[in-house]
């Protein structure tokens, strides 16, 4: 049904079907075949060194794979190790910290004790050492807090 609204197209020419005037040389034939045959074995020669390199790049990269997931793996293990180290400073540095509180605390009442004693005879000699042990005490706290630091 449909094919009575379409006509059929003709498929035959009448003129030449060549662009130019004469037929082509059988020397120009031969030059012609044998580009086509240079370009197509450069092309084959290509895709060989492509192939080859492919392959070199797949070796190269599982190479690479048995040795990262090894590293990997231990670089975890590094990690996880630093972070039980570091937990532990952090300990460390909190104990170093009720010290030197209670270091703090301690010349504070040799201070008080050493006035007290200041009224009484020889004092001058019990404040001086009182001075001196807290002056002691003071550069004992300053360099454990910048030797932790």
């Amino acid at each position: 049904m449909n094919a009575r609204l379409f006509r059929s197209a003709r498929l035959t020419c009448t003129t030449a079907l060549c662009h130019t005037r004469g037929a082509m040389d059988p020397l120009a034939q031969i030059v012609v075949v044998v580009c086509v045959v240079a370009v197509a074995a450069a092309l084959v020669s290509a895709l060989l060194t492509v192939k080859k390199t492919a392959a070199r790049a797949e070796s190269v990269l599982h190479l690479l794979e048995r040795e990262i997931r090894p590293m990997a793996s231990q670089i975890g293990a590094l990690a996880e190790e630093l972070r039980g180290l570091s937990r532990q400073a952090t300990r460390e540095l909190e104990r170093i910290g009720v010290v030197i509180r209670r270091a703090e605390e301690i010349s504070a009442k040799l201070v008080k004790v050493a006035g007290v004693l200041g009224g009484i005879s020889r004092v001058g000699q019990i404040a001086g050492i009182a001075a001196g042990v807290k002056r002691g005490l003071d550069v004992f706290v300053s360099r454990l807090r910048k030797r932790d630091l």
